[in-house]
């Protein structure tokens, strides 16, 4: 009898630990948006590195090597693509229920992901969680401080966003497997194994990841030009970006309505994807490995389904290790730019090279503020978007020096792997799956700053920002 006293204050005391530590949890949410996004992102990563190291996520039943399931973990969450296993052969079916699940999970976005567990953490979607979720549309929310100037998404319109951010992604995916399975069954696949290998390749589309379910991937297919259209149509959806879609599902086709992030998402997109397949075409024309045996028609449509792909859709129908050495630069630029904002695409962004293009262009005629579409884009803008690239540029750099010291491989080789990693788009040119150990985890380690996004990663590390009261004299050094 004198033990039942105990009892109600042992659990007492469990209630306030697991008070305090809500508390905390819900501290972290609230101080620091970013670092409580990549927070996220490192444990769902930690955490899928775990369920592929089970030895029931292979097919052989072994424990898969600790530096294998972390890039694949990586490569899953971050919708990147590339991978240093056969990723057909050798998970089991439980491991592309893993994948699956993951590439779904990650394309929500860093910044979504963790407002929406903000969210469940506070009961409500309170100023600084609509912060978060604002964040994944304007890089700039995650800075904190004031801004004053109109946003893609107002933070009253967050909830909203939040709900199209599931509710396209359920939509869409449902669309393109309906109307893949029957290119599956026309190509011969078993209606069952269909089942399964449709909503495969509609995640691994809009989601722009490009893991194919079956041991040839898209070769069976590269006469089908329905079913590849309709890849492209999924890759180019999940690369516009959620804003966008939020965008076109509330006004549709009134362009003039479009918000300036819009605007610039679909033109810059449109002009790069037809840009890409000129300059492929006029390359790789004459290649025999590649479109030197095909007729005309299948050569212009395979060079507008591989520029659709270096944007970061990764799936391919020819072996990219064949392309001339000018067409891999060429894919490797497209690749750095990548797709939208806010989107399941990486890179530096459309929108970043839309904003450079036209402070250059102001520059030239000698303009005082940058603009387009009757609107002025602020210079903390410019700013942003100018270290987007400065970063994402020695990103690229550094790993491409370093996992091309450790291989000895061609440079042009090393370098397209890289970007394609840093930009999740997932094509190679075979390099990833030799890659030693130690070049395994640079190149995880830049698929996962590639895809939290410089601008959130610098926002992660960065001390608060503190306000000056003084300037400093004014001097100009020489440039150019």
């Amino acid at each position: 009898m004198a033990a039942s006293p105990a009892r109600p204050r042992a659990q007492r005391d469990l209630g306030r630990s697991l008070r305090r530590g809500f508390d905390a949890l819900r501290d972290l949410t609230t101080a620091s948006p970013a670092r409580f996004a990549v927070l996220v992102f490192v444990t769902l990563i930690l955490l899928f590195t775990g369920l592929f190291s089970l030895p029931a996520a292979a097919a052989d039943g072994q424990r898969t090597p600790l530096a294998d399931a972390l890039f694949t973990a990586v490569s899953t969450i971050c919708v990147t693509g590339l991978s240093t296993v056969d990723m057909y052969s050798h998970w089991s079916p439980f491991g592309h229920v893993i994948t699956y699940i993951g590439v779904n999970v990650g394309a929500l976005g860093v910044l979504t992901l963790a407002s929406i567990l903000g969210l469940v953490i506070s009961k409500r979607l309170g100023l600084r969680a609509k912060l978060i979720a604002a964040g994944d549309s304007n890089p700039l929310r995650a800075h904190g401080g004031p801004i004053n100037e109109g946003q893609t998404v107002r933070l009253g319109e967050v909830g909203q966003l939040l709900a199209t951010v599931a509710l396209s992604t359920l939509v869409i995916e449902a669309g393109l497997t309906v109307l893949i399975y029957p290119s599956l069954i026309m190509a011969g696949v078993d209606p069952i194994n269909a089942l399964w290998e449709a909503p495969y390749y509609a995640a691994m589309a809009f989601t722009n990841t490009g893991f194919v379910p079956n041991a040839d991937g898209l070769v069976p297919f590269g006469d089908d030009y329905f079913l590849l259209t309709v890849l492209m149509a999924g890759v180019f959806l999940g690369s516009i970006g959620f804003p966008v879609i939020f965008t076109l599902w509330r006004h549709a086709w009134h362009f003039r309505r479009w918000s300036l992030h819009a605007k610039l998402t679909i033109i810059t997109t449109v002009i790069l994807f037809f840009a890409g397949a000129g300059a492929i075409l006029l390359l790789e024309f004459n290649n025999p490995l590649t479109f030197g045996r095909s007729d005309a028609w299948d050569t212009t449509f395979q060079a507008f389904f591989l520029s659709a792909m270096t944007r970061s859709g990764g799936f391919s129908i020819i072996d990219i290790g064949d392309l001339h050495g000018s067409t891999l630069v060429v894919g490797s630029m497209l690749m750095f730019v990548g797709g939208g904002s806010a989107s399941t695409a990486g890179g530096i962004k459309v929108t970043t090279l839309a904003v450079l293009a036209l402070a250059v262009f102001s520059e030239a005629k000698g303009r005082q503020s940058v603009e387009a579409f009757g609107r002025r884009i602020p210079s903390d803008v410019q700013r942003v978007a100018l270290s987007v690239v400065a970063w994402g540029a020695t990103i690229v750099a550094l790993s491409t020096i370093t996992i091309g010291q450790i291989t000895q491989a061609p440079i042009e080789e090393v370098l397209f792997d890289v970007i394609s990693g840093f930009a999740t788009v997932g094509l190679s040119t075979g390099l990833t799956a030799e890659l030693p150990d130690p070049a395994v985890y640079v190149l995880a380690l830049t698929m996962f700053m590639g895809r939290i996004g410089t601008v959130t990663l610098a926002a992660a590390v960065a001390a608060s920002s503190r306000s000056q009261l003084y300037s400093r004299p004014v001097e100009r050094p020489i440039v150019g």
